[in-house]
């Protein structure tokens, strides 16, 4: 079923094809993060974070949709991974495109309440409110999103281990990217459980314990769209597994 997405394609091209749109994924999740949000949301001040957002509405919508590409992008991504990885491990393949998948869907509908800013500010359903409570009520909401976020990190956190471990165990793509995509994985993880916890717990990991992530990803984008897979390997083992 999955093979309808990229039918009688190499495997190589494949993986190029999953590189690029890994660094498209990347690229929008980080315009909507270090763009947008960074220079619109001040998490400590609701009244400046209200006035950032209906000063520049249009910029606020544009991170919203750069996330949502980011997230349909990242579905996209998962189902090319699994093909690419079913012949180590079809059952292991599988599991990681299911928490890729559920971490994709938690993302999309937190996403609403990212959104929801752009309706509260304007009061139109919320005469009731004084500005200062429209604002409380926003910036509440990102918040909000900020959780829900930390829990679809959470499930991707447990999907890079078991992609880590599949290319550790593939003989095609490199070791260390294995290695370090599993490391990813730990650090989505710990900044999942940090964000659950008691305010002062563990801040000082943030954004530091994002970093590993950013290069285990980055490195497997870029190995893939540049070298691509070794397509004997590859074809190697996948006929192994049809006769076995």
């Amino acid at each position: 079923m999955t093979d309808l997405l990229l039918p009688q394609t190499s495997p190589r091209l494949k993986a190029r094809v999953a590189g690029a749109l890994y660094l498209l994924c990347i690229a929008c999740g980080f315009f909507a993060e270090m763009v947008v949000r960074a220079k619109l949301i001040v998490y400590t001040d609701a009244a400046v974070t209200a006035k950032n957002i209906l000063a520049s509405p249009t910029l606020y919508r544009v991170g919203f949709f750069a996330d949502l590409t980011a997230m349909a992008l990242g579905v996209l991504v998962s189902v090319i991974f699994y093909m690419l990885l079913k012949p180590v491990n079809r059952g292991l393949a599988l599991g990681g495109l299911v928490l890729d998948v559920l971490s994709n869907t938690v993302s999309i509908c937190a996403s609403i309440l990212l959104f929801a800013p752009l309706i509260v500010l304007r009061g139109d359903y919320l005469s009731t409110f004084a500005p200062a409570q429209l604002q409380s009520l926003a910036l509440l909401s990102i918040k909000m999103y900020e959780l829900g976020y930390a829990v679809s990190l959470a499930f991707f956190g447990g999907s890079c281990l078991v992609t880590g471990y599949l290319i550790f165990r593939s003989t095609f793509l490199p070791k260390t990217i294995g290695v370090l995509l599993a490391i990813a994985g730990v650090c989505y993880l710990t900044n999942s459980f940090v964000a659950f916890m008691p305010k002062g717990f563990g801040d000082d990991l943030f954004p530091w314990i994002l970093l590993p992530c950013l290069l285990a990803e980055g490195a497997l984008a870029l190995w893939l769209l540049i070298v691509g897979v070794n397509s004997s390997r590859w074809n190697e083992i996948a006929e192994a597994r049809r006769a076995y």
